[in-house]
Order: C-alpha cells, then sequence, then structure tokens
C-alpha cells in the first residue's frame, strides 16, 4: 500500500525527530524526507506537528509508526522462514495413514524429545486426504499406501506395510465360511485392504461385500477392540495390529507380502532442512517389515 522508502524515512524521522537527522541518517536529503512525509499525509492525513526544534506525532502518526513497527516484524519472521538454515528449529507437518501413523508416533515423539526447538503437526488420514493436504500446502511431506500420478507431488519409496488378517484369540479361519461365520469389522481402508489380501488366500471367493458387516470403526486404534471382544475379524496393517495394547485377545489368521509406502512432498520446491532431517531420521528408524 505504502512504499518501503516512505516507511522507513517516518520510521527513522519518528526516531530522530528531526527532518534533518533523518535525511543525515538515510543518505537522503531534507527535501526528499519532507516529501515522502508528505506523499504519506496526503493518504493518511496530519501525521506529524512541526514545531521549532522538534517535532510530535499525531494520534495518527503514532497509528502508523504501530503499523510499521508490526510490517517490521513480519518481515523478519518471513525472513527466518525463508532462510531456513536451521534443520533442528522450527514447524514440521506431515500427514500418515493411521496404520503407519501408530508405528511413527512413538519415533516422532522420541525424536522431539531429542531435538525440543523442532514443533512436529502429525495427521492421521487416509491417502486421498494425504494427497489434498499436500496439495492444500497444509504439511510439509506425506505417507501414502499408492503412488499417486499427480505431476505436483514427487514420491520415493518409504518402507514397506503387511496386510494381515486378524481373528479374535482361539479362532481358526479354514475357508471362506469361517470369514461369514465371524463378520466383518470394517473401517475406512477395510474393503479395499481386505480384497487385497483376501484375493490371495481365498481365490474365487464371492467379494469382501458379500460377508455380514458385525461392526464400523473409523479409529485405527480402536478396531482391534471390537476384533478382541468377538465381534468379528478385520484386515490391517501389520503396524496398526503391532501397536494393539492387548495382543494375547486376538490372533493373525493370514498375511500377505509386503508392499511400498511412499514418501510424498511438493514437487515444484524441495523440502525444507528441517522438514528434510525429520523425513530421513523416519526413514532411518522406521522398523522394516519382512
Amino acid at each position: 500500500m505504502f512504499s518501503p522508502q516512505w516507511i522507513r524515512t517516518f520510521v527513522a524521522l519518528a526516531e530522530t525527530r528531526s527532518f534533518t537527522r533523518a535525511a543525515e541518517r538515510l543518505g537522503l536529503t531534507q527535501a526528499a524526507v519532507s516529501q515522502h512525509v508528505r506523499q504519506l499525509e496526503a493518504a493518511l492525513g496530519p501525521l506529524v506537528v512541526r514545531r521549532p526544534r522538534t517535532l510530535e506525532l499525531t494520534p495518527a502518526g503514532c497509528a502508523f509508526l504501530d503499523y510499521c513497527g508490526t510490517l517490521e516484524q513480519a518481515g523478519r519472521q518471513l525472513q527466518v522462514r525463508l532462510a531456513d538454515a536451521d534443520a533442528r528449529h522450527g514447524d514440521v507437518g506431515l500427514a500418515t495413514p493411521g496404520s503407519v501413523g501408530l508405528a511413527l508416533h512413538p519415533l516422532l515423539l522420541a525424536l522431539q524429545a531429542e531435538q525440543p526447538g523442532l514443533v512436529i503437526r502429525h495427521r492421521f488420514a487416509p491417502d486421498p486426504e494425504v494427497v489434498e493436504s499436500l496439495l492444500l500446502k497444509q504439511y510439509d511431506f506425506g505417507i501414502v499406501t499408492l503412488r499417486p500420478d499427480d505431476p505436483r507431488l514427487a514420491a520415493r519409496e518409504f518402507s514397506a506395510e503387511v496386510l494381515e488378517l486378524v481373528v479374535p484369540a482361539g479362532e481358526c479361519v479354514d475357508g471362506w465360511g469361517d470369514l461369514v461365520r465371524l463378520g466383518f469389522i470394517e473401517h475406512p481402508d477395510g474393503p479395499a485392504m481386505a480384497a487385497r489380501l483376501l484375493s490371495r488366500h481365498f481365490p474365487g471367493h464371492p467379494g469382501v461385500r458379500s460377508l455380514p458387516r458385525h461392526g464400523y470403526i473409523n479409529q485405527v486404534g480402536l478396531i482391534l477392540d471390537a476384533v478382541a471382544r468377538g465381534f468379528g475379524f478385520t484386515v490391517l496393517p501389520r503396524h496398526a495390529r503391532e501397536s494393539y495394547a492387548d495382543p494375547a485377545a486376538i490372533a493373525v489368521a493370514a498375511s500377505g507380502e509386503p508392499y511400498p509406502l511412499w514418501l510424498i512432498h511438493r514437487a515444484e520446491w524441495p523440502l525444507s532442512a528441517r522438514a528434510a532431517f525429520v523425513a530421513e531420521t523416519l526413514c532411518e528408524r522406521m522398523p522394516p517389515q519382512r
């Protein structure tokens, strides 16, 4: 709205309370300082009261000086964000599916304990929401189960997940009829995961949608509670099963081959130093899946 030079001139004038000293500080002529102030006053009204040996700010001048201070502070904050020189300080945001998020959560807590200058924001979300949040620049990077084909996103392999058919402890699954008897505890990614795993173990099955549904839970940390109480079976990544608090109450009836997880970020610009540090640390510390 206002020329940066006019703003610098006004701040110098307010601090020195002299057109002459303001001109000397800025390396300008006194006439140039007066012209800058006149330009501001044409838009804002009287900003200074001129006296023989000093000057005084009007209420409008005081308000404009506060505005100049706000601009200066915002400029410093912008410089800090753009400089990005310190990989151990600042905000880092990532979004992941719930299953791998459970595995990453303790790693992130340990990392933040080691590096207290980091502020880590971690959102649990299914693949489509992870992708959308990155496209909206809400997070620095994300983890997804399917590599996106959007050219705005760069992707590389991060780790792997293994799908497991989880049943109540003591139950056996010898055929499709046992799954019908148990019933399916569904979750947002449940049908896709179940179709992916069950097609390997039960070729020619009539389809996941033919199974009776005995529950639906959208919180990954709670899905196995229903299985543990005998309400049915589910299909989840191993990361979710390994994080469950009562492993004796459940059993793994079948598992699949590892499939890759993808680390994604905006392709148009590199990760910040701190986001890259967090991502690389997680890659190193993520336990392998076999």
